[in-house]
């Protein structure tokens, strides 16, 4: 394993160190000492899940999985039960799609999110890891309704040396992102990254302001691949299900930017969002610095949850 991911999937655990004492806490204590793993403990462990900011659809479905597990698997001891544990919540983690960014260059992000998620300083570590990559990186401040949110984004612009496109307070964000088209083309950059309106409006509304960028997008970028990206603070738990459920419906999402799990005991809610909406969690955040927000891969996270638990496997070396 690479010392970059070996640091990382450290930095995962110990971000998750307060869902893991929440939610893994609570379902050591069902299963440890028993002597039979039947339907009082399966009924004790759905109880255990729904207190972790899973949902009822998808507790029922992994207590579904779980039981029939049990009996295929001839599931005997409790650190079995846990790793197998383990197993059905990489599942559910893992979607249709894949979790990284589309290669194709040129890519357009737009990033969606209510205030205050992170959204402007995921853009800034989303840019710096493609700088990483050796790509060239612009920013288009869409987000023309909040004061001081454009001067906000040129901020983290000069900081990770990435350009910024922008206009006036209340200007029409559709022809911000006209500009950034054209400039992101006439300078051969790699990834545009837009940030939009972070407010919850109507619905309707919503709708109407993303649905014109993206027809501009299409217009005046038709050869850019596109990614529109949606900011979630983990520490909101269920009431992300609200925000993602709006955002989808306006923006067809392709991905989730989960912030802030280090501060939490809600990382639960990755769970429910995948198996809910079938959108892969791209990035994860677990901490403030740049190098924090990485690429999720399901099995690293799950492994990282249920670390130091009974059945758990991998050390770090």
């Amino acid at each position: 394993m690479a010392i970059g991911k070996k640091s990382f999937f450290q930095k995962l655990k110990e971000g998750l160190a307060n869902t893991r004492e929440g939610m893994v806490g609570r379902i050591e204590s069902v299963v440890t000492g028993r002597k039979e793993f039947d339907e009082d403990m399966l009924e004790e462990l759905e109880e255990a899940l729904i207190l972790s900011d899973i949902d009822m659809d998808t507790t029922e479905k992994i207590i579904r999985e779980l039981r029939q597990d049990i009996s295929r698997l001839s599931i005997k001891t409790a650190d079995k039960l846990m790793q197998q544990i383990q197993n059905i919540v990489a599942y559910f983690l893992t979607t249709e799609n894949g979790n990284e960014l589309l290669e194709d260059l040129p890519l357009v992000i737009l990033m969606v999110g209510v205030n205050g998620t992170g959204k402007t300083t995921s853009m800034a570590k989303i840019a710096h890891r493609l700088q990483q990559e050796g790509k060239t990186v612009m920013f288009a401040a869409a987000d023309t309704f909040r004061a001081a949110a454009a001067e906000q984004l040129e901020i983290w612009g000069e900081r990770v040396g990435v350009p910024v496109i922008r206009h006036g307070e209340g200007a029409d964000p559709s022809a911000v992102i006209y500009d950034a088209c054209q400039s992101a083309k006439a300078r051969g950059i790699d990834v545009l990254i837009c940030d939009t309106a972070g407010r919850l409006q109507t619905k309707r509304n919503l709708m109407n302001e993303l649905g014109k960028m993206s027809k501009v997008i299409d217009r005046e970028y038709p050869e850019a691949s596109r990614e529109t990206l949606l900011v979630l603070d983990a520490a909101t738990g269920k009431n992300a299900i609200s925000q993602a459920e709006q955002f989808n419906e306006a923006a067809e999402i392709t991905g989730i930017v989960l912030t802030k799990l280090d501060g939490t005991a809600k990382g639960g809610i990755a769970i429910t969002l995948t198996d809910r909406f079938n959108i892969p969690v791209k990035f994860v955040g677990v901490g403030e610095g740049m190098e924090d927000l990485q690429e999720f891969n399901p099995d690293d996270f799950a492994e990282a949850l249920f670390a130091g638990s009974v059945g758990s496997e991998r050390t770090e070396s």
